[in-house]
């Protein structure tokens, strides 16, 4: 992680982050951020999620939907998408560092992370 300058925006946006397991995208983000400082801007979401996501604070998340969606937990997992209602799932499993072991092994590159995406019914939509 690079050394990235705190503001009391950046900070916000991560606490939300932290603090939920919705997979939000940057407009839910933006919404929650205006409840404790009502004059941020879209832009400054925007701006502060490209950077917390540069240097590895949070993830960004491309789950094919046409929108990013952000994880405040950076820990190794994957995620399931729900082809119903769109709910975004961590998986944690040993699976995910196995894989990237296996591809460091077969490749001889020197892997930096393994983004795994299921997609399936939730348990809710099943």
């Amino acid at each position: 992680m690079q050394n990235t300058k705190h503001s009391r925006q950046r900070d916000l946006l991560i606490e939300i982050l932290r603090s939920t397991k919705c997979h939000p995208d940057a407009d839910w983000i933006y919404a929650k951020a205006r409840e404790e400082i009502p004059n941020i801007s879209l832009g400054t979401v925007y701006r502060n999620l490209s950077k917390l996501s540069s240097d590895g604070t949070i993830r960004k998340l491309d789950v094919g939907t046409g929108s990013d969606h952000f994880d405040g937990d950076t820990s190794p997992h994957s995620h399931l998408i729900c082809s119903e209602c769109g709910k975004i799932i961590d998986i944690f499993s040993d699976y995910t560092s196995m894989l990237k072991n296996d591809a460091q092994q077969k490749s001889g590159a020197s892997v930096s992370e393994c983004s795994v995406l299921f997609k399936g019914n939730c348990a809710d939509c099943q």
